[in-house]
């Protein structure tokens, strides 16, 4: 079931990029229709790239969320580019656009760790209500599909729901959960499922984190111990701490993002929802701003709508190829 949902690794890669592209495309529907419509009004007006076209390009980016920041670099690198050589019109423009906003995904992306010796440890942080505990059971679900024996910790021990609700996922993705009673520390069924993993050998094991409000120092220095812990049984994990984001919360995302990369050594992203919002140019910000590589995007909200992210598929998707 699983592997029909995901595709085989092996086997035919051409209609599994198709398929990636087709469902990306659906996802960044809303933005594409935003920022496409702000362009191609900016192109339709344009017979000669000037100035006036440039700040109008630069208010559909910010508009699309990119963040003044980001939209101003990419602005002046386009204007230094038509002093240099010019730009003979709107369709050249846009593949100008196209690419340097690839390029900015492409900058800081950096192929996960190769792990020798099992389990890979992953750690899901993020606050409550950006989607972390369901991204946790699609990940589970998205490893199993490649074949990984794949084992689940329920750590968020603050919230007896987020422990019933990964229960749920495992029983969809056939991946079983250590866990323990509501209250208990957090840190201490992270050491159980940790040991678990290894003496079962797992491939993978998820964990999923408590939404911890990133203003609050203690939960911050909670979530530090578990990282210990975990470095302690497993030396050179956890492998990956990927923050869960809600894409349509935007900019204000980044500051959450910001406050978990300094407390919790976070190494990629996760941006959930992106099919919700006409802004997916948080993308672009987030891999500008952050320095970090976004590693999968949730575009629904069955089992398998958790892709992992491709900056071409993104910006043919986004722009058009």
């Amino acid at each position: 079931m699983i592997q029909t949902l995901f595709g085989s690794l092996k086997g035919a890669e051409e209609p599994e990029k198709k398929s990636l592209f087709d469902r990306m495309k659906q996802a960044v529907s809303r933005t594409r229709e935003s920022l496409g419509e702000h362009i191609d009004s900016v192109i339709s007006l344009t017979r000669e790239v000037d100035e006036s076209t440039l700040e109008d390009l630069e208010m559909s980016l910010i508009a699309s969320d990119l963040g003044v920041t980001t939209a101003a670099e990419i602005i002046d690198h386009l204007r230094e580019r038509a002093k240099r050589q010019q730009i003979r019109d709107g369709a050249e423009l846009r593949d100008l656009l196209k690419e340097q906003l690839k390029q900015i995904l492409d900058e800081h992306e950096r192929p996960p760790v190769t792990v020798t010796a099992p389990p890979e440890v992953i750690l899901m942080v993020g606050v409550n209500g950006t989607g972390k505990t369901t991204t946790s059971g699609k990940l589970a679900a998205y490893y199993r599909a490649q074949g990984k024996t794949v084992l689940m910790c329920a750590a968020d021990t603050f919230r007896a729901a987020a422990i019933e609700q990964l229960e749920v996922w495992g029983e969809r993705s056939g991946v079983e959960i250590i866990k323990t009673r509501q209250g208990s520390d957090p840190s201490a069924v992270l050491f159980d499922a940790l040991q678990a993993a290894k003496a079962r050998q797992n491939d993978v094991l998820i964990v999923d984190t408590a939404g911890r409000l990133h203003t609050k120092n203690s939960l911050m220095a909670e979530l530090d111990k578990m990282r210990r812990t975990t470095q302690r049984l497993i030396p050179g994990a956890p492998h990956e701490v990927l923050l869960v984001l809600d894409a349509t919360t935007g900019q204000n995302g980044l500051q959450q993002a910001r406050l978990f990369t300094e407390s919790a050594g976070v190494t990629g992203i996760v941006l959930t929802k992106l099919d919700g919002t006409a802004k997916g140019g948080i993308v672009v910000a987030i891999a500008r701003e952050l320095k970090l590589p976004v590693r999968f995007v949730g575009i629904g909200e069955k089992i398998e709508d958790l892709l992992p992210f491709d900056s071409g598929a993104f910006m043919d998707s986004l722009l058009g190829s």
